[in-house]
């Protein structure tokens, strides 16, 4: 666990510095992006802002975490809600300054049809315990329990990922991104 954790620590390091160069890139499902093998063709509803739908939607992949409290959650046990999937760590700054306008799209939503995912990739979990504490978020923060699904390699952190309640990719942002935004709330209620 402690080489894999390495592993994931050093690549998203290498994406983290990608971020910080190409801030609020943004991404839709396409078909440049790499298919994950545990991922499915279904009928599309991508939402896209620079680049058309396409002809296959990829789903939630099965992936195991752990909660704060270090109880095993897995990502398929949301299906059923929306999900918003957002990869982060404490020590990037793009992820900081997104984490404000993410905590406000939490509080406009009913948790019982939307549910939020901060995956810290801190290798120290008290890192993401201290910066939530400091910034007074009170969204739940999850921690890999095994490597990264190929849905969710990203060349940059932040990414988010919004699945709607069949567990379907809806939207893909690598980046930063301002989610206190009508489109946001919109999207997640609708």
């Amino acid at each position: 666990m402690k080489l894999n954790t390495i592993i994931l620590m050093i690549s998203l390091g290498m994406s983290a510095l990608t971020a910080c160069k190409n801030q609020g890139k943004q991404d839709t499902a396409d078909s440049t992006a790499p298919v994950a093998t545990d991922t499915a063709a279904v009928a599309p509803n991508v939402e896209a802002n620079t680049a058309p739908a396409t002809p296959a939607v990829s789903m939630m992949p099965a992936f195991k975490m752990s909660d704060e409290r270090g109880q095993p959650v897995t990502l398929e046990s949301l299906k059923g809600k929306k999900v918003v999937f957002n990869i982060w760590a404490s020590w990037c700054p793009p992820c900081r300054a997104e984490m404000p306008s993410i905590q406000n799209l939490y509080k406009k939503l009913d948790k019982k049809k939307v549910a939020f995912v901060l995956l810290s990739v801190d290798e120290n979990r008290e890192d993401a315990a201290t910066f939530k504490k400091k910034q007074n978020l009170n969204m739940p923060v999850f921690f890999p329990a095994e490597n990264l699904p190929l849905l969710f390699n990203v060349q940059a952190i932040p990414s988010t990922f919004i699945f709607n309640e069949k567990g379907e990719l809806i939207k893909k942002m690598e980046g930063m991104d301002d989610y206190d935004k009508q489109e946001y709330v919109d999207l997640l209620k609708g």
